[in-house]
């Protein structure tokens, strides 16, 4: 079968990478096109997963532009290419909608409801939805719902093992106790109106009382919070994650991928989505709080608990035993779904 995949952002190419290898050792040909956003091309070159850069774009207007030439270059693209199936990631419009131009089928892969405008644009062009079980949204016909979560496509036990070499990278000892904290930049379609919650400065301040602290942030930070933002490689994070005393962040991305790492999230959004929710409600990994202002004593509270680490290990294994090697599964049904339309 030929493939082609669509890598929109970052988080793509950790759900796609064990993904793609596995195929090709099966005699599956790909053709990989990447959005340059954040770490993307340099994921892709530490895996060794060979891709063909596109151009993102901000804004509204920006976005609506972007639509028709992503469109237009993924359409010539796939001309030269002559794929089987196309496959994206997380409301990749682009995708669905030059399939059916294609008059080829597309699978999406898709955790986000409150990803309206692109749910809009890349629903009704999609052939299949694949969720996770937990999924608050029903899509109808089109809809698929495998027993996982998408972080556990590179974060399951059967494909993921910590580098203790990070560690010393990053200046720590082993058993060293620090916070990993993630500031994210607004600027999503799906983030359009919000705006950052943390008051920066007094949080680091009264964190630092409890641990070493280091930063990973999309946006720029103030002067004098640079010197905990650390230079991160970006396939060195998830063993940073699940070395550290706790993620603390505004991104679900990374509160999902810590928490399924054993090391507990806190989650500071509003946002209601299936799979924080379960790893909040279900298995106790996620700690969110809507508003930090009027929550930060309580956060404070949870961030001074000594212990609270250990206490979460049953809730890990009980969560893996639960829950399915979304590779295997992911595998077995493109198979079997081949070129149908």
């Amino acid at each position: 079968m030929r493939i082609l995949i669509d890598i929109n952002h970052p988080a793509d190419v950790h759900q796609f990478k064990f993904f793609i290898t596995d195929m090709k050792k099966r005699g599956h040909k790909f053709l990989i096109v990447a959005r340059n956003k954040d770490v993307t091309f340099k994921l892709l070159e530490a895996y060794g997963i060979d891709y063909l850069p596109r151009k993102g774009y901000k804004g509204i207007f920006g976005k609506t532009i972007g639509l028709l030439k992503i469109n237009s270059f993924l359409y010539k693209l796939s001309k030269k290419f002559k794929p089987d199936l196309l496959i994206g990631s997380s409301g990749d419009c682009y995708v669905a909608q030059i399939s059916k131009l294609l008059k080829k089928p597309s699978i999406i892969f898709e955790d986000t409801e409150h990803s309206k405008i692109q749910n809009v644009l890349t629903f009704p062009f999609a052939n299949k939805i694949c969720v996770p079980s937990c999924f608050i949204l029903n899509l109808g016909k089109k809809e698929v719902r495998y027993n996982s979560l998408k972080e556990l496509s590179y974060l399951h036990p059967n494909n993921f093992s910590p580098n203790p070499k990070v560690l010393n990278k990053m200046g720590l000892k082993k058993n060293e106790k620090f916070f990993l904290i993630r500031f994210v930049e607004w600027s999503a379609s799906h983030d359009i109106g919000k705006k950052n919650q943390f008051d920066k400065l007094k949080f680091i301040e009264d964190v630092k009382k409890e641990g070493k602290i280091i930063i990973s942030s999309e946006g720029k930070l103030p002067k004098n919070l640079e010197k905990y933002k650390k230079d991160i490689s970006p396939e060195d994070i998830h063993s940073l994650l699940y070395y550290a005393h706790m993620y603390i962040g505004e991104g679900g991305t990374m509160a999902a991928e810590a928490a399924v790492l054993g090391t507990p999230a806190v989650y500071i959004n509003q946002l209601e989505m299936g799979y924080t929710n379960e790893l909040r409600d279900k298995y106790g990994l996620i700690i969110q709080f809507d508003d930090f202002e009027s929550n930060y004593e309580k956060i404070m509270k949870i961030i001074r608990e000594k212990n609270i680490k250990n206490k979460l290990k049953k809730n890990v294994k009980d969560m893996l035993k639960e829950k399915d090697d979304p590779n295997a599964w992911m595998i077995k049904f493109i198979e079997n779904f081949g070129g149908k339309e």
